[in-house]
């Protein structure tokens, strides 16, 4: 059963800040090639799903920091790892 992408892409999120460095929306962006606007949105909605996001503040600017995963909720995060590349292929 090929899998949402709009499901994928926020589980590929999760992974993605969970092993990257100091991530960003910039340094996202430059990642996945996705728009401001859906990146956004993507970070938007994960507590949602129960994943527990923070944005640590870094300078003065409102927007200066990155993202850390504090917590996958109900997410295997094991599972996300082993089939991160299943998951760029359901976003295509």
């Amino acid at each position: 059963m090929p899998l949402n992408s709009v499901f994928a892409r926020r589980l590929y999120l999760c992974w993605l800040i969970s092993h990257q460095e100091r991530p960003n929306v910039p340094r996202l962006m430059a990642l996945t090639g996705w728009p401001r606007r859906t990146l956004q949105d993507v970070l938007k909605a994960l507590p949602g799903m129960g994943v527990e996001l923070k944005f640590i503040q870094q300078g003065v600017r409102n927007n200066d920091g990155y993202y850390q995963l504090e917590g996958w909720g109900p997410l295997d995060s094991e599972w996300i790892d082993r089939h991160h590349d299943q998951l760029l292929e359901a976003i295509g």
